[in-house]
Formats: structure tokens, C-alpha cells, sequence
């Protein structure tokens, strides 16, 4: 391979492989940082009136695979996150955003700053109060008082007409730029790629958007305002792809709301939650007092003695309220949605033919969420520049067959890359 293709495919592998960021976004007061907390333990503002949350936070969240130490029968030792009974806890990046209010993409509330956060997020959680006790300021009213499918609507149109915006922001001069170009109408992909690059927008999306709205590549300056409208829509549907998280499951308005939610959004997933629930739950394994797995139906109390009667009744509750009816709490479900069924991702682990251990003898200690169309080669470049320079053949280890670097790998492979010195 010459130096050029090389060095191509390097910048091609690097921004593919851009790690990945999940917002977890919403108006005010409907549960947003208890759902954050619940999925960190981060040490943030928890409070019931608009605005608690004025900067992001950031923090790690935790997505839960199959680990592939069952496959080999043994256990892992992981360098980051976790493993309960060959269940593995990859980190994830999150952000909780400050709440919004109608007119945020015109600067209302936070609005100016909340969107600005969005901007790197990949894929977004939106909590919702599926109680309907939470007003479209965000301010606390009668549950079963508000229609919680209003926030849907609302996020949706704040977050197409932000895009707009930011489209239409200089674009006359940037359509006359692209028009007076030789061979223009090829290039027009590409130059609008580029143009809204700050978005995570690639020419592959351009293109789709394009062939779909069938406009006139030859006369972009007279696109008109309804047409750049379409592709604002278009591109943010493909850019930030929303998982609708409806919290507030324990209280008994919260069921028909969210049925009548899944029928008037038949396009979105709508998974039910507790974040008040997943929060406990994770505070009292986290204290020795339980052991529970982050997404699983059951806990089991470990030191009954310890527990306080209140904290008793709290833990019955969520067994019969929440766990019994739903199955779970919803938190883990909601970002595992995000980040395997959203954005495709897959789970793959280094590995060696030899031995599964690193040099320190910790067995399968890293494990890397990939995105969608992974290839060997592109493996080989996430673990280490010279890996994917050097690049010879990859070895799939519960295949144990050989793979070259155009092999598409799929999640939970244990891979093992043999590259040149």
C-alpha cells in the first residue's frame, strides 16, 4: 500500500471511529438528572423546580453486554467498567443538558446553550413525564393534567427548527460560493457536507437527502425555504436519533399516557422508567445492602440489618410496583436502545490466539463499542495506530479462523491482530 492510501485510509478510520456521545435531554422537572444520576452515581444537582441543572453535566454511564468470557468459560478482569455474571458494563459517554422551554432554538430559558451542548451528541434520550405532571415550563401540576405526548412534538420541533438555523446561517453567500464552482452539481454533496460538518452531518446523509427531496442540484441558490426546511428535518432525524425514556412509571397516570404515546408515535421507541427506582437500586448495591444487576427484573437483599424501615418499604415498593409489573426500571434498557438499536454499535474484544490475558494477566480486559460496518482493519486502527498501518491479517478467536481487513465484524467477537514490525 502507497504512503497516500495509507495515510486516506487512517483519516477515513479516525473519523469514523470519533467516539460516540449520548445526550440525555428534556424540559425541566421531568426526572432528566435523577436518570442521569441513576445511570453514574455522579454527584449532581437533583431539584424539583426548572432549572436545577444550569451547566451539563458529564459523567459515564455504563451499556450491558454479554460478556465474552462465557464463551471461554472463565472470568474477565476489566481494565474499565465492570462484570456481573458474564454480564460486561462498557463506559459510555453522557451529557444531562439543562432543561428546555418553547422557543429554545430562538434563545428562550436555556435554550441558546442547550442546543449548543447537543451539537456533538450522537444519539439522544429524551425523558419525558409519562405521568403528564409536569406543565411545558416544566412546572409541577395535577398528574393526568398534562398531555406528556406535547413534549415529543415539542423536542422534535425545538431540535428541526435549531437545524434550520443553522443551515440557513449564511447560506446564500455559501449556495452562490457552490454555484459559480466548476461541475458544481458534483461536487454540491460534498460542499454541503462540509458546510455542516459541526453537525456530525456526512456526504453519505447529503446525498440520501437529496435523491429523496429531488432537488435541483444544478440551482441550489434558488432552493427555496420550505426545501432547506425538509433537509433541517431530514438531517437531524438522521444525526440525533431519539429513544423516548417515560419516566414516572410508579405513579398510576403514567400507563395510559404511555400507550397513548406509542400510538401516536409509532416511529419512536418508547420504553417505560423509574428513575427514582434505578437511582435506589444502585445506591444500595453500591452500599453492600443488595445485589442487583443494572437492568434485571429482581434484586436480592444481602444485609437486611442494615436497612432501615423506611429504606425496607422503599425497596418493596420498587419489587412489587416497578419490577414485577415492568420488568425492570427502564433506565438501562433506554441506553442500551441508544447506543446498540440507535447507532448500531457493537461490542468487540482484543484478544490474543495464545492466551486471553493481557501482560499483567488480566483475561479480556478491554472491550470497545464499535460502530456500525467495524472492519478488521478498522479494529486494528481503534487499538493502535501501527496496528492498522502494519496491518497483516486479523484472527477470529471463537471462529478461530483467519479474517482479512475488509471482514465486517459483529458484536462480541474476540479478535486478535497480527500486524507487521
Amino acid at each position: 500500500m502507497q504512503k497516500s492510501s495509507i495515510l486516506e485510509t487512517y483519516l477515513y478510520v479516525a473519523q469514523e471511529l470519533s467516539f460516540m456521545l449520548i445526550g440525555v435531554v428534556g424540559k425541566a422537572n421531568v426526572g432528566k438528572s435523577t436518570f442521569f444520576k441513576a445511570l453514574t452515581l455522579a454527584n449532581v444537582e437533583i431539584k424539583n423546580y426548572p432549572f436545577a441543572t444550569i451547566k451539563p453535566n458529564h459523567g459515564i454511564g455504563y451499556v450491558k453486554t454479554e460478556c465474552a468470557d462465557k464463551f471461554f468459560s472463565t472470568q474477565c478482569n476489566p481494565r474499565e467498567g465492570y462484570c456481573i455474571s458474564h454480564q460486561r458494563f462498557v463506559p459510555v459517554d453522557l451529557i444531562d443538558v439543562a432543561g428546555l422551554v418553547p422557543g429554545a432554538y430562538e434563545g428562550k430559558g436555556m435554550g441558546n446553550q442547550f442546543l449548543d451542548d447537543l451539537r456533538q451528541a450522537d444519539a439522544l434520550i429524551h425523558i419525558v413525564d409519562a405521568s403528564g405532571g409536569t406543565n411545558e415550563m416544566g412546572e409541577p401540576v395535577s398528574p393526568g393534567s398534562y398531555d406528556p405526548c406535547n413534549d415529543i412534538r415539542f423536542l422534535d420541533f425545538e431540535l428541526d427548527m435549531w437545524y434550520l438555523q443553522l443551515i440557513k446561517k449564511g447560506w446564500d453567500r455559501f449556495a452562490r460560493s457552490v454555484q459559480q464552482e466548476k461541475d458544481h452539481e458534483d461536487k454540491i454533496v460534498k460542499d454541503i457536507a462540509r458546510h455542516l460538518s459541526g453537525l456530525k452531518v456526512t456526504e453519505e446523509m447529503v446525498e440520501h437527502v437529496l435523491e429523496k427531496l429531488s432537488l435541483d442540484r444544478g440551482n441550489i441558490t434558488q432552493w427555496p425555504d420550505s426545501s432547506l426546511k425538509q433537509i433541517a428535518i431530514e438531517l437531524r432525524r438522521k444525526t440525533k436519533k431519539i429513544v423516548i425514556a417515560a419516566n414516572k412509571i410508579d405513579i398510576p397516570q403514567s400507563k395510559e399516557n404511555i400507550k397513548k404515546m406509542k400510538k401516536e408515535f409509532p416511529g419512536y421507541t418508547i420504553i417505560g422508567c423509574s428513575a427514582e427506582s434505578e437511582l435506589a437500586l444502585r445506591e444500595a448495591s453500591k452500599k453492600g445492602l443488595i445485589k442487583y444487576i443494572p437492568g434485571e427484573s429482581s434484586f436480592e437483599i444481602i444485609s437486611p440489618d442494615k436497612l432501615s424501615d423506611p429504606q425496607k418499604k422503599a425497596l418493596e415498593f420498587i419489587k412489587n410496583t416497578i419490577l414485577s409489573e415492568f420488568g425492570s426500571t427502564g433506565v438501562q434498557q433506554a441506553l442500551n436502545f441508544a447506543v446498540f438499536s440507535l447507532l448500531n454499535y457493537i461490542a468487540v474484544f482484543p484478544g490474543g490466539v495464545n492466551k486471553l490475558a493481557d501482560s499483567d494477566g488480566n483475561i479480556l480486559p478491554d472491550c470497545f463499542l464499535m460502530p456500525p460496518g467495524t472492519t478488521a482493519l478498522s479494529f486494528a486502527y481503534r487499538l493502535h495506530t501501527d496496528f492498522g498501518k502494519k496491518f497483516i491479517k486479523a484472527i477470529d478467536l471463537k471462529a478461530k479462523m483467519p479474517v482479512g481487513k475488509e471482514h465486517k465484524l459483529k458484536s462480541s467477537d474476540v479478535i486478535e491482530i497480527i500486524s507487521g514490525k
